[in-house]
């Protein structure tokens, strides 16, 4: 049995791995999956929250050993977690997620990739503190092969993003040394697909995992989500 959290993306929430949570405890595992600040239930107002906070949240949800999967932006506040308390971290499992590269911000990490397909899709808030999707793009930008109903799911569900996690870099210090997993998704159309190989190119073989799907494999496909989650961990 795996301690397993689950760490939501951008404008994302718990509420994503509402498919997933179900599966892995179906396999024997404990599989818990939590609200970032200002994310979710939580009313922190986005103004007012960095990585650090994320990671703080993070590290406060583990009371015993446990694997962290983070996915998309999620892949930063995982690693920072895991900086911030190594002792607590069995593994970290990047989910077609940004892995940290040294003194890179997640918007600088972004940038590095040969296309920017998310871009054209970011509406400013006026403050400059906060993004969002426009509904009528959700469809194309993340949910394009996921069952019907899970625009409107996500719509009632999805948040302001906050600007400041993602202009903070990870110090990487201990992340590295730990066991680290990598699920790349062929068909995203967000952070494109080569990039997540490039991130991901001296990983040992077993460690990479590649679904057909697109940004969203927890809602796309679920089951083989979470078959590859607990097939990284199996042994451990």
């Amino acid at each position: 049995m795996t301690n397993f959290l689950l760490i939501h993306g951008a404008a994302h929430g718990a509420w994503c791995w509402r498919d997933v949570l179900p599966l892995l405890q179906a396999k024997g595992h404990n599989a818990r999956a939590i609200d970032l600040p200002s994310h979710g239930a939580d009313k922190t107002p986005y103004t007012q929250v960095g990585l650090g906070d994320y990671a703080k949240a993070i590290v406060d949800a583990i009371s015993e050993p446990t694997v962290l999967v983070g996915h998309s932006m999620g892949g930063y506040p995982i690693t920072l977690a895991a900086e911030l308390a190594p002792e607590k971290v069995q593994a970290l499992i990047y989910v077609c997620a940004y892995v940290p590269a040294p003194g890179l911000s997640l918007s600088q990490m972004r940038m590095q990739a040969p296309r920017q397909p998310l871009l054209p899709f970011i509406r400013m808030r006026e403050d400059g503190k906060g993004w969002g999707v426009d509904r009528d793009d959700l469809h194309a930008l993340f949910y394009h092969d996921c069952p019907p109903g899970t625009v409107d799911y996500a719509a009632e569900n999805l948040c302001i993003q906050a600007t400041r996690p993602t202009a903070e870099a990870v110090p990487l210090q201990h992340s590295p040394k730990l066991p680290r997993y990598y699920v790349r998704c062929a068909d995203d159309r967000t952070i494109p697909p080569e990039f997540q190989v490039t991130m991901t190119e001296d990983w040992p073989a077993d460690h990479v995992a590649t679904m057909a799907c697109a940004h969203s494999p927890f809602f796309a496909d679920p089951q083989g989500l979470a078959d590859i989650l607990s097939q990284f961990v199996k042994g451990r």
